[in-house]
């Protein structure tokens, strides 16, 4: 082929552009794109180029593109090092407990009299607990953070819940998500978060699950995925150069979102090579199943520098209307070694990146005071928080009146801390964010400090 031929939509030699069908099609749009610029808006308007492509049977390239900015929900942010903002920054990682966690078998108030009377078969017992302080102590079964416990790294808030919490598990996760009020955006709280805090990196929110955190949805632009191959191209072979350059061309000028995702898309899946060897030359030492992966992926994000400023991560599981047990055995005890395990290696695996990463856990609700006659708890109020890692002062925070059956409200812890106020601290503590941005992301919620992180 001469240097000066222009492939046409026409053209019966297109094939010939590459060594596949796929490729050989986004080539042959790179260049007829190339060939008439000053028209491309028009054309694209008037949806002359794909509609004829697409028509002829040459459009496999486009739609592998297409789903897989669906699929991974690929974004676009300025490129920007947050070591502008003077290295005051830390990275935020959110997991949520999903199915409303019993934080009275987790955060236990060993030497309330009540306990065992409301909880007979299922109390924790104060003989192996990490105390907290005098009053609360950690479920043995997250013996994996004590090194970080013994340091003064964990920090836990009881009774925490906002007024608008139902007993629905999705309208309470819909609700925090939101920030915790029913008149809250319908945004995320996080993508509300990641607006104050300004331009970052391609990589400066990441959803490390299989779909798109709820407090995360809005303009923010998350990255979406669980491992490095989610974020490369789904298609029949590896897209050489030539036509990793056409698609570049392809989408650049048009005034169009899709024209913003697919730029992005070609960055992240030119870096995912990458972000994959990193991740395999480092031994794997994270439990089995999805927590450990998202963990481990999420791990390499931060270890090598690639600005993640928030990062969200989920744990099903804590829905336990039968089987909590107690510290011996049952559901309970499983679903925490779990989760303190990954968190362990979690911290482990960042190194010196550790102390610059903070770990918050939170979940939709708490459960009811009385256990019921499944050896479980029904669905209740008044739950637990809990923060780990960068900038955390240890102990145990909030208000805390008491298992008496006259601080309760109909058998359910009353929720007395506010969800809005731990986490107007994290993200004032973490992101950096002023108490008037705080107060903007939670609908004109004026915070009051805990005092459980410092500021940066």
């Amino acid at each position: 082929m001469s240097n000066d031929f222009i492939p046409h939509p026409d053209c019966p030699d297109w094939r010939n552009l590459g060594p596949n069908d796929d490729e050989a099609m986004i080539r042959l749009m790179g260049d007829a794109v190339r060939a008439d610029a000053d028209e491309r808006p028009e054309q694209w308007r008037r949806g002359f180029t794909r509609r004829q492509l697409l028509a002829g049977g040459l459009g496999l390239g486009v739609a592998a593109l297409g789903a897989q900015l669906v699929t991974t929900r690929v974004s676009y942010a300025q490129a920007a090092d947050d070591a502008e903002a003077g290295g005051t920054r830390r990275t935020l990682v959110v997991v949520f407990l999903r199915g409303g966690m019993d934080g009275l078998s987790v955060l236990v108030p060993a030497d309330d009299p009540q306990l065992v009377a409301w909880r007979p078969d299922i109390a924790v017992r104060p003989g192996n607990l990490m105390r907290m302080d005098e009053r609360f102590g950690l479920h043995p079964a997250l013996g994996a953070l004590k090194p970080m416990i013994d340091r003064g790294r964990v920090a836990a808030v009881p009774d925490i819940a906002t007024p608008q919490l139902t007993r629905s598990h999705f309208q309470a996760q819909d609700c925090l998500e939101r920030g915790g009020s029913g008149g809250a955006s319908s945004r995320g709280w996080l993508d509300r978060v990641l607006e104050a805090s300004g331009e970052g990196t391609t990589f400066r929110s990441m959803s490390m699950t299989s779909n798109l955190t709820r407090s995360l949805a809005g303009v923010s632009h998350s990255l979406v995925a669980e491992q490095p191959s989610d974020l490369t191209f789904r298609s029949p072979s590896e897209w050489g150069g030539a036509t990793r350059e056409a698609l570049s061309t392809l989408y650049t000028g048009l005034d169009h979102p899709i024209a913003v995702h697919a730029r992005i898309a070609l960055d992240v899946d030119a870096q995912a090579a990458t972000i994959a060897a990193s991740q395999d030359a480092r031994p794997d030492i994270y439990p089995a199943g999805e927590f450990g992966q998202q963990l481990r992926m999420l791990s390499t994000l931060i270890r090598d520098d690639m600005g993640v400023r928030v990062a969200t991560v989920d744990l099903g599981g804590w829905d336990m209307h039968t089987g909590v047990g107690d510290e011996g055995s049952g559901d309970m005890r499983d679903m925490l070694a779990a989760l303190g395990d990954g968190l362990a290696a979690f911290f482990t695996d960042l190194g010196e990146k550790a102390d610059a990463t903070t770990v918050i856990l939170m979940s939709e609700f708490g459960r009811r005071v009385n256990q019921n006659a499944s050896g479980g708890v029904d669905h209740g109020h008044g739950g637990l928080a809990i923060a780990l890692g960068a900038g955390v002062r240890g102990g145990v925070y909030g208000d805390w009146r008491g298992l008496d059956s006259t601080m309760l409200e109909t058998g359910d812890l009353p929720g007395t801390n506010d969800f809005r106020d731990f986490l107007s601290e994290v993200v004032q503590g973490t992101v950096g964010l002023s108490s008037a941005q705080a107060s903007a992301v939670f609908d004109g919620w004026r915070p009051t400090s805990m005092g459980f992180l410092a500021p940066v």
